[in-house]
């Protein structure tokens, strides 16, 4: 759940993965009326900033653009709402121990190749890094961190860590890096708290 989050850029980053945060964009998923929180190009723009891939600079940098490029930047939403819906049944897939939809690992190739063409290799005195190519108007910028992230995640060995909330109507992704991979709850102050009320609230009213 996104707890008190009124924004985007006010949403718990609790995923312990980028891609996985990228994904809990969508609030109560399991509900009947899931939220969406990136309702504009705008907000995905504050969540980039607010997840870390973007400087302040750069966010303002791609609003003024968007501005002046209106279609293009609606096209990068849709793309970025079809990228969050496409990994969430991926990971999904992964978590019931199921194979994935070809046609969605299609998908992901088509952005995964993508963002691949804007990466470079930058060397420092002490270290190699990767870094992107910024052309003018990219607006898909917002993209390319996430979609790494996600081909980063699926060829790790975390794989079998990966969980979905146990909090009603919740649906959050998150990786359990507990010692006894005990996680169940997205945040425990949220889900966890609603989750033990609950239980309290049948125990004080069962039947005596």
């Amino acid at each position: 759940m996104s707890g008190t989050a009124t924004r985007a850029n006010d949403l718990k980053l609790i995923g312990g993965w980028l891609c996985l945060d990228f994904i809990n964009t969508v609030g109560c998923r399991d509900s009947k009326h899931p939220y969406e929180w990136l309702t504009k190009y705008s907000d995905l723009v504050s969540w980039s900033q607010h997840a870390g891939t973007l400087t302040e600079n750069e966010a303002q940098d791609l609003l003024r653009k968007a501005e002046l490029h209106t279609t293009d930047a609606k096209a990068v939403l849709e793309r970025a709402t079809i990228l969050r819906e496409t990994l969430h049944r991926v990971f999904s897939a992964i978590i019931n121990h199921q194979l994935s939809n070809p046609s969605d690992i299609t998908t992901f190739n088509v952005e995964l190749s993508n963002a691949m063409a804007q990466t470079r290799l930058l060397q420092t005195a002490d270290s190699h890094n990767w870094s992107y190519v910024f052309k003018d108007n990219a607006l898909d910028r917002v993209l390319w961190s996430v979609v790494r992230s996600a081909a980063d995640l699926l060829t790790s060995n975390k794989l079998d860590r990966i969980r979905r909330c146990s909090g009603e109507n919740c649906g959050w992704l998150f990786l359990d890096m507990s010692r006894n991979r005990s996680r169940r709850w997205c945040d425990m102050k949220d889900c966890g708290n609603l989750a033990k009320a609950r239980r309290h609230y049948k125990r004080e009213h069962a039947p005596h």
